[in-house]
């Protein structure tokens, strides 16, 4: 193992966060929760089936899109944190390898 992968391993490391049951249980919950009381709430509406599909295709977009939104920003944060590790290692290393006050 060289010295640029020790820097890398050991320093600014952040251990992966890691959710609680009680976490995970609550959103899908919530997230199952408000998607059925969404479609119930079409479903009941007093409007005529075509505006019903035209509210339930929405609200599936919706989600759909909202997915994906998370899953980019989460794919950007983490595309950030690596290249932030990688730029650290490389300034520690030509730190390293710089001693003023050698001639």
């Amino acid at each position: 193992m060289n010295e640029e992968e020790v820097i890398m391993d050991n320093q600014n490391y952040q251990a992966p966060i890691s959710h609680t049951k009680a976490w995970i249980a609550q959103t899908w919950i919530s997230f199952l929760l408000a998607i059925s009381l969404t479609s119930l709430g079409i479903i009941y509406l007093p409007v005529n089936n075509w505006i019903k599909g035209y509210l339930g295709m929405g609200l599936f977009f919706s989600v759909g899109s909202t997915i994906s939104l998370s899953k980019t920003v989460r794919d950007m944060e983490d595309s950030k944190r690596i290249i932030n590790r990688v730029d650290e290692a490389k300034l520690e290393r030509l730190l390293a390898e710089h001693d003023p006050y050698k001639s």
